[in-house]
């Protein structure tokens, strides 16, 4: 394993601790392993363009889990436009019990994630390739929270994410300091679709990192006149 590895897993576990969040030594590996073989795969495959150690461990490890305290063992997770696993496999070591699927378009990036589930043994997820229109015939309903990190504007996420949620789920977006402007310009269109932002929350990322803000979209409460 890499050097820079244990550097990174202790970054995670001292941020993780600092969000409430107590990281068994086990749990400290396996994101040591994930990032040992994030560097190394992506130094021939192009997997992500953040390749610092402190910004592996604050950007993708920490930023992901930030979600943590929205998912239960209960629920059934989706998440869309997956990438190299985030925040789905930085979920998932800490969240073992909680149902996940993954799906991403680009077949270097499922393999990796297929790769990472192996070496991690991790168990209750799945990384499909496929694009995420092919799910709503096959998983139509399926998930109580569908997630996307960066993966596209709000009003298309509405859009493709709807077909899978199931009733009274919730969809969670994450996005940077320029949500407010987003959420502006596509708030009509999610209504339309029948959902509503129900809150956002904001939050910065250590070390300067950046500003974070997790979206919560819910489907409309139908009106009692029916209209």
């Amino acid at each position: 394993m890499p050097s820079n590895a244990p550097l990174i897993g202790n970054i995670v576990a001292q941020k993780a601790k600092e969000m409430q969040l107590l990281l068994s030594p086990q749990e400290i590996n396996s994101f040591e392993m994930y990032a040992a073989e994030l560097i190394k795969w992506n130094s021939k495959v192009n997997l992500t363009a953040i390749t610092d150690d402190k910004e592996i461990a604050i950007k993708h490890f920490v930023d992901s889990l930030a979600l943590a305290p929205h998912i239960t063992p209960a629920d059934r997770m989706l998440d869309i436009g997956s990438g190299a696993g985030l925040p789905i496999i930085a979920l998932k070591i800490i969240s073992p019990e909680t149902v996940m699927v993954s799906v991403d378009a680009v077949a270097k990036k499922i393999h990796f994630q297929r790769h990472i589930i192996r070496l991690l043994n991790l168990q209750k997820i799945e990384a499909i390739h496929a694009r995420i229109e092919a799910l709503h015939k096959t998983h139509r309903h399926s998930f109580s929270i569908i997630t996307s990190r960066a993966f596209t504007r709000l009003d298309r996420f509405v859009t493709l994410a709807a077909p899978l949620l199931a009733e009274g789920g919730m969809l969670i977006a994450m996005k940077g300091d320029l949500a407010e402007h987003e959420i502006t310009e596509s708030e009509k269109h999610i209504h339309e679709n029948g959902f509503i932002i129900s809150r956002m929350q904001r939050y910065t990322l250590p070390y300067g990192m950046g500003e974070r803000v997790l979206t919560f979209i819910k489907q409309s409460e139908p009106s009692l006149d029916g209209a």
